[in-house]
């Protein structure tokens, strides 16, 4: 059996969303000098792979730590959009209710680059609303948002609860494969957390 991480590793030097503080993650004890190892990170929500909740852009909206477990597994449907600016309705074909969908842009490969926070492409709100219409249960993306303020297409999708995944990677390797996904966040008391997601090859 397969399985592709589409996880960014977190490590010391993270990019961030313009304007949200700069993560730190560092070693805090040794073997040699305490008996043990120990890493201290601190860290806003929305940094590397992570999961939006509702609560992110919707008043009164659930926690990540209150979403039902169902919500994180399900057939993959994988919508390769790369080369466009706006990614529209229409690319929503063939998808049906449950499905996960992963939205290829490409993006991922400049990460660590300023570019990928300035030019990326954006879900219109028709492509949000369709998706909601269809009943899919989560949208990933290999970008650092689905959209640009005022973030409509973001309100659209996490007030009918489909959760949002930002910064993914690897996708490049779900074409022409047939896939489930597993996605699992942090179970934090707040608006979003970091997530492990994977595709298992079926």
């Amino acid at each position: 059996m397969q399985y592709i991480d589409l996880t960014q590793t977190f490590g010391p030097k993270m990019p961030v969303y313009p304007g949200d503080p700069q993560s730190e993650l560092k070693q805090i004890t040794t073997i040699e000098k305490d008996g043990f190892t120990d890493h201290q990170l601190n860290t806003a929500m929305h940094v590397g792979t992570h999961m939006d909740a509702p609560l992110h852009m919707i008043p009164g909206g659930k926690k990540i730590s209150e979403i039902g477990l169902d919500k994180f597994f399900g057939p993959g449907r994988l919508i390769d959009a790369r080369g466009k600016e706006k990614i529209d309705a229409d690319s929503l074909e063939g998808v049906q209710a449950g499905d996960i969908l992963l939205i290829l842009t490409g993006f991922s490969q400049k990460f660590h680059e300023p570019e990928y926070y300035e030019k990326y492409p954006e879900l219109t709100e028709a492509f949000a609303s369709e998706a909601v219409a269809l009943g899919v249960k989560l949208i990933g993306l290999d970008t650092p948002s689905p959209d640009r303020p005022p973030f409509l297409s973001h309100k659209i999708l996490l007030g009918s609860e489909i959760l949002i995944i930002e910064n993914l990677a690897n996708l490049e390797q779900l074409l022409s494969q047939k896939f489930e996904v597993i996605a699992l966040p942090a179970k934090f008391e707040t608006d979003a957390a970091p997530a492990r997601v994977i595709a298992r090859i079926i």
